[in-house]
C-alpha cells in the first residue's frame, strides 16, 4: 500500500481466527475525508442520552471517559459527550462515576424530547419501553445503539421499516439520515454483527454455527470437564453470575435463538419469526449424555445452526449437538461464545471472543458510537431482504437418540423395524455396561436422515412397553463427524 494511500483513508482492523489457525484482518474504512484533503471539516460533538445505568451502561461511561483523547484522534478531532442517563432509580447508588453536568433522570422524554442530543443508547433490556424508547428517538432524527437482542429479534421488521420511512423524509428535506446500530445485540464483545455487515456482501454463506450463550457454555463445560449434574451446573454458574435468577432464557435456548434470527437475516436475507426456529434447550441432558459422548471421541455443546439448502431454502435450529473432539467449537469452553461461517470465497471463519459481561458488550456500544463519530454510514443496517429465499422449519442430520429401557427380548428388533418403517439408517448402536437396572439407556445413532423421521421414530419408540419414559435426540453438528472422528 503506497503513502498516499494510507493518507486517504482511516483504516480499523478487527481480527478473526480462522479454522486453520490462520489470522484474518477485515478492513473497515472511514467516510471521512483525510487530513491531508483540501477539504477541512470542522470538527463536533455528538452528544449522547443513555437508557440504562446498570452493568452495561456503566461500562459504556467508563470506556468513554478513559478513552475520551484517544478517541478524539481517532475521529478526526470529534467528541462525544455524555448528555443525560436515564435510570429506573435516581437515587440507587452506582459502581461508576458520572462526568461532571451529566443530568440523571428517570424521565424518558427528558433524552427523547431535548434536541441537542443526537445519539440515543438503549441498554435497558426489554421489549416493551425499549421499543417505545428506540422508535421514538428514530422518528426524532436520533441516531440509535443498543444491545437489545431480544428487541431486534421480536421487532426487526417494524425498526426497518420505520427507518426507511423516516429516512426518506430526511433524505427529501437534505437532512442526515438516522443511523442503528447493534453489534452488542449478538455475542457480546465478538464483532460478528459488523463482520456480516461488511466482509461476506461478495461471499456464499453455505452455513452458519455458534455456541452463542455463555451461560449454557460454561454448564456444559461444568458437566463435561468435571462429572457435574445439571443441577450442580446451574447452581456454579449462578453463584459466578452466568445465570439470571429465571434462568428460562438461556437453558431454554431462547436467548441463543434470538441471536440465530438475527445473524440469519444478515446471512441470508431471510425473514422469520423466531418461535418457528426449532429450539431445544439443555435441560434434558444427562451425565449419561457425556459418557457417550466422550465414548465417540468428541463433547455436547448447545448451538445454533443456519445452513442452505438446495432450492433457495434455509433451514436453522438451536439444540444441544455433539461436536467430535477436534471440531473447532469443541474447545470453546466456559463462557465464552464462538461463531463459524462456513462460504465459498472464505471458507471457514471462526470468531471467538466474550459473548457477555459489561466491557465486553459495552466496547461494542462503544465501537458503535466511534463509528457514528466518525461519519460512518450504513444505509442497510440488516442487510437486504432476499425475495426468494424460504425457511423451512426441517432439516436433515446425523442424530443421536438416547432411549432408556426395561431389559428384555427383541428390543434391537423392534427399533430396527420402528426405524425402517420411517426410512431411518442406523449407523450404530452405543451402549454401556449397565450399572443400574432402572436407569439402563442405549444410544442409536443415525444416518443423515430429516429431522421429522427421527421425531417419528421417537414417538413409536416411546409407545412400545420396554421404553421407559420419554427418548431424547440431538443432532450431530458435522455429516462427516466419523471419518473427522477417524
Amino acid at each position: 500500500m503506497t503513502r498516499a494511500i494510507r493518507r486517504s483513508m482511516s483504516l480499523l482492523l478487527s481480527t478473526v481466527f480462522l479454522r486453520n489457525g490462520a489470522v484474518a484482518f477485515a478492513p473497515v474504512l472511514s467516510q471521512r475525508a483525510s487530513s491531508s484533503s483540501s477539504t477541512v471539516l470542522s470538527a463536533t460533538t455528538r452528544r449522547i442520552g443513555i437508557f440504562g445505568g446498570g452493568t452495561v451502561g456503566g461500562g459504556i461511561v467508563e470506556i468513554l471517559q478513559r478513552k475520551q483523547d484517544h478517541f478524539r484522534v481517532l475521529t478526526g478531532g470529534n467528541s462525544m459527550e455524555i448528555v443525560s442517563l436515564c435510570v429506573r432509580d435516581k437515587s440507587k447508588e452506582r459502581d461508576f462515576t458520572l462526568p461532571d453536568g451529566v443530568t440523571v433522570t428517570d424521565s424518558y422524554s427528558d433524552i427523547l424530547q431535548d434536541d441537542s442530543i443526537d445519539i440515543v443508547v438503549e441498554v435497558m433490556g426489554g421489549v416493551t419501553d425499549a421499543k417505545t424508547i428506540v422508535e421514538t428517538a428514530i422518528r426524532n432524527g436520533k441516531d440509535v445503539v443498543t444491545a437489545n437482542k431480544a428487541l431486534i429479534a421480536k421487532h426487526l421488521p417494524e425498526i426497518q421499516a420505520l427507518l426507511e420511512q423516516v429516512n426518506q423524509k430526511r433524505l427529501a428535506a437534505n437532512e442526515k439520515p438516522v443511523e442503528f446500530r447493534y453489534e452488542a445485540a449478538v455475542c457480546g464483545g465478538i464483532p460478528v454483527i459488523r463482520s456480516m455487515q461488511t466482509d461476506f456482501v461478495g461471499d456464499d454463506i453455505s452455513m452458519l454455527s455458534g455456541i452463542i450463550n455463555g451461560c449454557t457454555n460454561f454448564m456444559l463445560t461444568e458437566m463435561d470437564q468435571f462429572g457435574k449434574s445439571y443441577d450442580e451446573a446451574l447452581a456454579e454458574a449462578a453463584r459466578l453470575g452466568y445465570a439470571e435468577a429465571d434462568p428460562t432464557l438461556d437453558v431454554g435456548g431462547f436467548d441463543a435463538r434470538s441471536k440465530l434470527r438475527i445473524l440469519m437475516r444478515l446471512a441470508y436475507g431471510v425473514e422469520v419469526d423466531e418461535e418457528e426456529i426449532s429450539c431445544r434447550g439443555i435441560t434434558e441432558l444427562t451425565k449419561l449424555d457425556f459418557e457417550y459422548a466422550k465414548m465417540m471421541g468428541g463433547t455436547l455443546k448447545l448451538i445454533g445452526v443456519a445452513k442452505k439448502l438446495p432450492g433457495n431454502k434455509v433451514a436453522a435450529f438451536v439444540s444441544p449437538c455433539y461436536v467430535t473432539g477436534n471440531d473447532a467449537l469443541a474447545s470453546v469452553n466456559g463462557a465464552t461464545n464462538a461463531v463459524e461461517v462456513i462460504s465459498a470465497n472464505l471458507q471457514s471463519t471462526t470468531y471467538i471472543g466474550q459473548g457477555a459481561g459489561r466491557y465486553p458488550t459495552a466496547n461494542s456500544c462503544v465501537n458503535d458510537l466511534v463509528s457514528l463519530t466518525k461519519g460512518d454510514a450504513n444505509p442497510a443496517p440488516f442487510n437486504p431482504v432476499s425475495t426468494d429465499t424460504i425457511f423451512v422449519n426441517n432439516y436433515d442430520s446425523v442424530f443421536y437418540i438416547r432411549i432408556k429401557y426395561r431389559d428384555q427380548v427383541g428390543i434391537t428388533r423392534q427399533c430396527g423395524e420402528i426405524c425402517e418403517r420411517h426410512n431411518v439408517s442406523i449407523h450404530s448402536i452405543l451402549q454401556n455396561p449397565v450399572t443400574r437396572r432402572d436407569d439402563a439407556a442405549f444410544v442409536l445413532i443415525t444416518e443423515k436422515v430429516p429431522l421429522q423421521a427421527v421425531k417419528n421414530v421417537c414417538a413409536d419408540l416411546e409407545g412400545l412397553d420396554w421404553c421407559r419414559g420419554p427418548t431424547y435426540y440431538m443432532p450431530v453438528l458435522r455429516e462427516d463427524w466419523v471419518s473427522v472422528k477417524a
